[in-house]
């Protein structure tokens, strides 16, 4: 890995943390989501697989651009009707779920399952994010979907090994 590549993920880190997210928070939709199948899946091996998912280029790519999306909407510094559509989550506006694509796909079908169920049950952090876009807080819109992608590739990398 090269030094850019690891300031990359650094600055990924630092967005979410920015944005209330921590890895161990991903690590724990890992774990929960593979109690069925890997029962003693220890929270280091769920973590481990989290950063491995967060060291490509395609998922920092995505994350990096969902949440500066996020941040433009919030700050009005998108055009309308963009603007409104994304501070609104519009029931419509399927973009932030088309950008997850770039994660999953790193890592095939699988992660696609995995991800469906995140995004419909919104577990644990996925759920915090999505409750304070409702509430009117900071616009989440991007960042929700990102972190379900980020799990559910992770679960997937794992179910490949």
């Amino acid at each position: 890995m090269n030094l850019v590549e690891n300031d990359t993920y650094q600055v990924v880190l630092g967005l979410f943390k920015t944005h209330g997210v921590t890895l161990h928070d991903i690590a724990e939709l890992v774990q929960a989501g593979q109690i069925d199948y890997m029962p003693n899946l220890s929270m280091d091996e769920a973590l481990d697989s989290v950063q491995h998912v967060l060291h490509k280029t395609e998922v920092q790519d995505a994350v990096m651009t969902g949440i500066a999306l996020d941040d433009l909407a919030e700050a009005d510094a998108l055009p309308e009707p963009l603007a409104t559509r994304i501070k609104t989550d519009h029931q419509t506006y399927g973009t932030d779920e088309n950008m997850v694509m770039a994660i999953l796909g790193v890592y095939g079908t699988i992660s696609w399952t995995n991800f469906g169920f995140l995004d419909r049950t919104k577990p644990g952090v996925i759920g915090k994010l999505n409750d304070i876009q409702k509430k009117g807080g900071r616009v989440n819109t991007f960042i929700d979907d990102l972190v379900a992608a980020v799990a559910a590739a992770a679960e997937a990398r794992i179910a490949h090994e």
